[in-house]
């Protein structure tokens, strides 16, 4: 078993997914077939169980998961500090963000890190933010700019580095939507309302009408705040969304913040990893250096 063999092989443990690990690892599906197939000829043992409509790893292939992902963290570790050893940091950091922070937050903390860490590569991901500790915890990435949690994961830790104001949008353009908003007093029963299935923004949505005693029709469930707006934008309805959100989308001018008295609380965007990770020096830059405020 080689080092790229083993990633291919841990990636498809946690993910069950040929197509997706093909995607994400950036190799044919008929190579990551060949590629578990020699594995397992060489253990002797199935590691997965697959057919048409599922992959399950057996019990063989989560002893060979433990081993694997125990051997990377050494090799990773030895990596480190051959590289200290000759004071220059290289290496990969697997990075997370929502399509809104690779433009509002992220450019100007990877500035200052290729300022320091010239050989050091980013492969950066983005995605619905509420994924991003489920990727964190699953070893798909090394870290994530991401709004602090309810209950942060008690292997984790996060470093704040922006707070970011929270409001309720509606559209522009003529529709029922704004009717509904014209009227005097606003039946917020009435108003639809777009949401996310899960994340900081969704339990924001939730306080709010739980606050104020509203249940209103929900219009649309969508993944990601940027898609969120986008479906008010068209008319959808209302949605609870982050500032950034709103400034960045390419649909901003055909929304619109409503005002009302209810304090939405604001994200806390920072850094996050696990924390044994830590110890790494080149996280360790990347972390200290996000955190650092010019």
């Amino acid at each position: 078993m080689d080092i790229r063999s083993a990633q291919l092989f841990l990636h498809l443990a946690s993910s069950l997914n040929f197509a997706k690990t093909s995607e994400q690892m950036f190799v044919s599906p008929s190579t990551l077939t060949r590629v578990i197939q020699r594995l397992e000829e060489e253990l002797g043992t199935l590691l997965f169980n697959r057919d048409k409509r599922s992959v399950l790893l057996t019990k063989e292939g989560v002893r060979v998961q433990q081993f694997v992902r125990l051997w990377l963290d050494e090799w990773h570790q030895l990596q480190l500090d051959l590289q200290l050893a000759s004071a220059e940091l290289t290496g990969e950091i697997r990075l997370f963000c929502t399509v809104t922070a690779s433009y509002s937050h992220l450019p100007a903390i990877l500035d200052k890190f290729r300022l320091q860490c010239p050989k050091a590569e980013i492969k950066l991901t983005t995605g619905d933010a509420a994924m991003a500790f489920e990727k964190i915890k699953a070893g798909d990435v090394d870290i994530a700019l991401a709004a602090y949690p309810a209950h942060l994961p008690a292997n984790m830790i996060f470093q704040r580095i922006a707070q970011l104001p929270v409001w309720l949008i509606a559209p522009v353009i003529p529709c029922k939507v704004n009717d509904l908003l014209s009227a005097a007093p606003i039946n917020w029963n009435d108003i639809p309302l777009v949401q996310s299935d899960h994340g900081p923004a969704r339990s924001r949505s939730d306080k709010w009408l739980a606050d104020c005693n509203i249940r209103p029709e929900v219009a649309v469930k969508v993944d990601g705040h940027e898609a969120m707006v986008s479906m008010v934008a068209l008319g959808s309805g209302v949605a609870v969304v982050p500032e950034p959100v709103i400034n960045h989308s390419p649909v901003r001018d055909r929304v619109r913040i409503l005002d009302i008295s209810y304090p939405f609380q604001p994200f806390e965007l920072g850094v996050c990893m696990l924390g044994k990770k830590l110890e790494q020096p080149l996280l360790q830059a990347f972390w200290q250096l996000a955190a650092a405020k010019k």
